[in-house]
């Protein structure tokens, strides 16, 4: 792969380079990120090291680190077996896959478990947005890879947990303009501190981008704080409210490989014309108070409301469709963990519910120019889950411990059709599973950890995914698919100088939801059975002095083995669409304690299928990032400038691939090369 070698030479270069100058710089006092680190991706806290599956974790300097802040695969992508798309289409809003589960959505984030703050982003009927987390206040986020619905629920590839960032003892404000090409502006300003038993963080921020292809251009305001109070007893209540108002989002949707060779910054026609987007506003507020129980147990409550209004354009029909969402979704549970010895080794018990409901009210017209013309469909949709579930850890010696969990989820969805005038297309759909797992891990040595997991899950189709193709009302034939996945993986920490992490699985996946077009219009079927095997691994370690290195792979060999559409077409053995087999990220960070710090980042991508027929790929590409920056202390004041520099080498490829799209219209060009450079600034209150 030429490619790969032309993108890593100036990664070598680099690295001399810092070899030099670490050689003549101040030898001060320094930070590592092999760090201990400890998750709480199993619901409660635990090292890294010893939980029984494939976890990765990013920290709050990696995610804030000089980037443009634009979405969130800018840090995700040092995590084998997550794969993303279409940072740069905010119509869309970004695709994450996890071990391939995802990969099928045309919008949104499917088959993955989104948490904030403890708060679930994830709608009962399976869906999440990540248009209203924001990036500049994130302390760290948490990825699980492979089934969680033991754990989770409706979720079949993964789950993503993000926290804000922890307010510090002493009192800041920071601002932060950030501007770039093609319009980009971003701008934040951000404070936060501790006072007794009280403690806060706010940030505010706005963007406006208007997009490297025509009719791409965004803005969007948001506001996201987290307030923490502790009771004298030991409990404490975490209240966090997010606001997102985005007045714009052009959607330039997909183009045949011809028009991307033509001029990969045109949109296409029909989105042009019909001035294809969305514009959305929502409010979300969540409460979460944990409290220890005696000596032994602690509990969790957790509460949450969720408004979103949404209007979509979409090049639909003659004329195009408008779209009307209003969205109230709310919800809350309980955990109860208790810890005490069992039989003379160390035991926790963890006990929980989850209470979920969406209801949305969905009103569908043709478009008449700018406006919304003669109404086609007026019905409320309803989502009721209920999900309980139990694991127990058991310590079967000082060396090995077993997990075992199981959970039972109910899911009732209702539509209630309020346009008669086509018939009554009024109906329900109920789903009832139960999700099993086992897991075990080994422990011969210090920084050895070896597990093996036994895991199956199911994800259901979301609302809109249940769209009956003949009707309004929901599909009657549409199941969830049902995966089970077996895993085995090696990991820890060698001399405090090196993480690894290697996780070998095989899944067999039935009622695989597969998505097909007709007009623009996305439906879906299921397949009959598929099979996903893959390999992931990363290694963390620091080469010299104040460098970090990160390297990460990702192995994916992911068939149909029984697949017959509803036309008859016979996709059996053929590679599921939407997942490139080799995907490759080698990150090399190096912050030293005079002030300097940098990032170089490469990214391989190979080639993906874009259809089930496996007739349309997208090229394979590597695209490599470079980000400098200086902090200097005067005082209370810090000051930090960076510049950065995505796709250097300027490189054409798409960044997102519409599986299945209807025209042949399976591309989104990402941009070519493209600098931004910012300031922050942060005072911190002394005394």
């Amino acid at each position: 792969m030429p490619d790969v070698r032309q993108t890593l030479l100036p990664a070598v270069l680099i690295f001399i380079a810092f070899r030099f100058s670490v050689a003549i710089a101040d030898e001060a006092g320094r930070a590592t990120a092999l760090d201990d680190i400890s998750v709480t991706a199993t619901r409660v806290e635990k090292s890294l090291e010893t939980v029984p599956a494939a976890v990765g974790i990013v920290q709050q300097e990696e995610i804030q680190f000089a980037e443009p802040q634009l979405g969130l695969d800018e840090s995700l992508a040092k995590v084998p077996g997550i794969f993303m798309q279409n940072r740069y289409n905010f119509a869309q809003d970004l695709r994450v896959s996890i071990r391939g589960f995802g990969a099928r959505s045309a919008f949104g984030i499917r088959g993955i478990k989104v948490l904030v703050d403890g708060i679930p982003e994830t709608l009962p009927d399976g869906q999440a947005n990540v248009d209203s987390i924001d990036i500049g206040s994130i302390g760290n986020m948490q990825v699980i890879r492979g089934p969680v619905s033991a754990l989770y629920g409706n979720a079949s590839g993964g789950a993503l947990l993000i926290e804000s960032e922890q307010p510090p003892d002493t009192p800041f404000i920071s601002f932060r303009p950030t501007f770039g090409e093609d319009g980009f502006q971003k701008h934040q300003l951000k404070f936060g501190g501790k006072h007794e038993r009280f403690d806060y963080l706010l940030n505010i921020s706005d963007l406006s981008y208007d997009g490297y292809r025509e009719h791409s251009a965004t803005e969007l305001s948001a506001l996201n704080s987290k307030f923490g109070f502790d009771f004298a007893g030991g409990g404490r209540l975490t209240t966090v409210l997010n606001y997102t108002d985005s007045p714009q989002a052009d959607d330039p949707g997909g183009l045949t490989e011809a028009l991307v060779d033509e001029d990969p910054t045109q949109a296409w026609t029909r989105n042009l014309s019909l001035d294809s987007g969305e514009k959305l506003e929502q409010t979300r507020l969540g409460f979460v108070y944990d409290r220890p129980l005696g000596e032994r147990g602690e509990l969790r409550v957790r509460n949450y409301y969720v408004s979103r209004d949404l209007a979509n354009r979409l090049p639909i029909g003659a004329t195009g469709h408008g779209i009307l969402l209003d969205r109230f979704a709310f919800g809350g549970g309980a955990q109860y963990t208790h810890t005490a010895p069992f039989s003379g080794h160390a035991n926790r018990l963890t006990l929980g519910v989850d209470l979920d409901r969406q209801e949305d009210e969905r009103k569908r017209f043709l478009l008449a120019g700018d406006s919304l013309g003669t109404k086609i469909q007026d019905q409320d949709e309803q989502v009721d889950s209920i999900g309980v579930y139990i694991q127990n850890e058991y310590s079967i010696s000082e060396q090995m411990e077993l997990t075992l969990g199981g959970r039972y989820d109910r899911l009732d969805f209702d539509v209630d059709d309020n346009f008669l005038s086509n018939g009554d297309d009024s109906g329900d759909r109920s789903f009832r599973k139960f999700s099993p797992t086992l897991g075990l891990r080994y422990t011969p040595r210090p920084g050895l950890n070896l597990y093996a997991n036994i895991s199956r899950s199911f994800e259901s189709p979301t609302a809109v995914e249940l769209r009956d193709p003949d009707g309004a009302g929901f599909n009657q034939e549409l199941d969830p698919q049902v995966a089970t996945s077996y895993e085995i993986g090696v990991k820890g920490v060698l001399g405090g100088e090196v993480r690894y992490d290697l996780a070998l699985f095989t899944m067999d996946v039935t009622d695989e939801l597969v998505p097909f077009e007709i007009d623009d219009t996305e439906f879906y079927e299921n397949a009959g059975e598929s099979r996903r095997n893959g390999l992931e691994a990363q290694l963390v370690f620091e080469p010299i002095k104040y460098l970090i290195a990160t390297l990460a792979y990702t192995y994916s060999d992911f068939e149909f083995d029984e697949f017959i559409d509803d036309n008859g077409n016979d996709f059996s053995g053929n590679v599921i669409p939407g997942v490139p087999e080799n995907l490759l990220s080698a990150d090399f960070t190096y912050t030293h304690p005079n002030g300097i710090y940098s990032q170089f980042t490469a990214l391989y991508v190979d080639e993906i299928y874009a259809n089930n027929a496996n007739t349309v790929t997208n090229d394979s590409y590597t695209v490599a990032d470079l980000r400098l920056g200086y902090s200097k202390f005067i005082g209370p004041w810090e000051i930090s400038p960076f510049v950065g520099v995505n796709n250097m080498f300027d490189k054409q490829y798409n960044g997102n691939v519409r599986i299945n799209a209807f025209g042949g219209r399976y591309f989104e060009p990402a941009p070519d090369r493209d600098v931004y450079a910012g300031l922050t600034l942060r005072y911190d209150f002394e005394g």
